[in-house]
């Protein structure tokens, strides 16, 4: 029966796949090449336009995907029933109802700032099993990478000091894409989500407001608007009040009437519309040492406008603009196999062979330069190798970091780079230098 929900499980996963995955496996194993040790890298040839870096994410997800990856009986009759695999081979079904993930991973650990040609992960396996994962991997990671480096740069332009609410969970891309959004904002730098089951699920308390129906239906039900804003404050006494429903700057006047008169205690207030820079310098001197929080397609680029501006806020909520946006176009491509160094040739789609390290140096504490290498090479002075083991033989090689890690690391990164990097019109990439052995490599295969 057509399941129109299309609902997602993770069992579901194994099959959450691009169809040329099943089919060149199936050539793989017919060829009996399946088992030959083979090395893919995932990476972005560019950076999203305006971006100066991004910080990679969704690692921990990919690897309790692979760890967890496997078919059920029925999810393999139902490929049969299709009857594009009529030609496979019988061992292409057994292989499947055996699947278990017995490779290595490599990964530069979540919140690490990364830059075009540079690999965030690396899948060592049999060419069956690093294959068949391409297509999750890149929507995982590429999605999540996305998030985190945009909340970091909305984290960047805000300050330390200025409180950031993940809400866009209305407007993300899916519900499984509202749940890696909200944990890929945290970890990029903001304060709270409110998405009631992903902050639960990673042991945070959801965050929010009111909406504009609850003062229009109270307000019509009992009379006024401070009716409504009373009625919100009988149950939820430290939240702020979206005021903007009418008109924001006679709701805050009155709001100040009562709190001079003692009647009311006002937590903060929340903007959702209007000229935010004067209405907030407005509200400010009506409402002193009451935080004000705005909100309505704030980005980073409004974040900048707004401080520019002079406006005095205390808060963002992001929605829209954080959990949309230009793709990161991350691509996963063979680099070894069995032991041998292969490398795309194609026009503007040129990938660098062999298993690779990136090598960060830092002068004084700041990010100075990348090196990109071989994975036998050795760093050199002042400089530490990014790509680490975070899979053995398909088990856990390191236990997984916190997210208070993960946004820490994510906050030292940014801070460490180059104001140039950090910049939001023209930003210039840490520089990347290719070290002599790899450019050796490179001239033999392309001689």
């Amino acid at each position: 029966m057509e399941d129109s929900l299309l609902t997602l499980n993770p069992e579901d996963n194994s099959l959450l796949t691009d169809l040329y995955q099943l089919t060149m496996n199936a050539c793989y194993i017919g060829e009996g090449i399946e088992a030959h040790r083979a090395s893919f890298e995932l990476f972005t040839r560019r950076l999203p336009p305006g971006f100066g870096y991004l910080i990679a994410m969704g690692v921990q997800p990919a690897l309790e995907y692979l760890q967890n990856l496997a078919f059920t009986p029925a999810q393999i009759e139902a490929l049969r029933a299709t009857g594009i695999f009529n030609h496979a081979p019988e061992t292409f079904w057994t292989k499947l109802a055996q699947f278990q993930f017995t490779g290595d991973v490599w990964a530069v650990p979540e919140g690490t700032a990364i830059f075009a040609n540079q690999p965030l992960l690396r899948i060592e396996a049999p060419l069956w099993q690093a294959q068949l994962v391409e297509t999750y991997l890149l929507n995982t990671l590429n999605y999540q990478t996305l998030i985190a480096t945009k909340a970091a740069r909305m984290r960047d332009r805000a300050g330390d000091n200025v409180s950031i609410l993940e809400f866009g969970t209305r407007r993300a891309f899916s519900p499984q894409g509202a749940m890696w959004a909200a944990r890929s904002a945290l970890a990029g730098g903001m304060d709270g989500t409110s998405n009631v089951l992903a902050a639960l699920k990673l042991g945070r308390n959801p965050v929010g407001t009111m909406s504009h129906s609850l003062v229009m239906a109270i307000a019509a039900c009992e009379g006024t608007e401070d009716a409504a804003f009373q009625a919100f404050y009988r149950y939820f006494p430290r939240a702020p009040l979206l005021i903007d429903t009418y008109d924001s700057l006679a709701a805050a006047e009155r709001l100040a009437e009562q709190m001079q008169a003692g009647t009311l205690d006002v937590a903060g207030i929340r903007l959702d519309s209007g000229d935010l820079v004067s209405l907030s310098q407005n509200i400010r001197q009506q409402l002193p040492g009451v935080p004000i929080f705005v909100s309505g397609d704030i980005d980073e680029y409004e974040m900048q406008r707004l401080n520019q501006g002079g406006a005095c806020i205390d808060g963002y909520g992001i929605g829209t603009k954080l959990v949309t946006g230009s793709p990161v176009n991350g691509v996963y491509k063979l680099v070894d196999i069995e032991q041998i160094p292969v490398m795309k040739r194609s026009i503007d789609k040129v990938s660098y062979p062999g298993r690779k390290q990136i090598f960060r140096r830092s002068s004084e504490g700041k990010y100075s330069g990348d090196r990109l290498g071989l994975i036998n090479e050795s760093p050199e002075p002042e400089e530490m190798p990014l790509l680490q083991p975070m899979l053995k033989a398909g088990q856990p090689f390191v236990p997984p970091d916190s997210l208070d890690i993960i946004q820490e690391r994510t906050r030292t990164c940014v801070l460490n780079l180059p104001p140039s990097c950090r910049h939001l019109e023209d930003p210039t990439p840490l520089p990347m230098e290719i070290s002599a052995k790899l450019q050796q490599l490179i001239e033999e295969m392309e001689g």
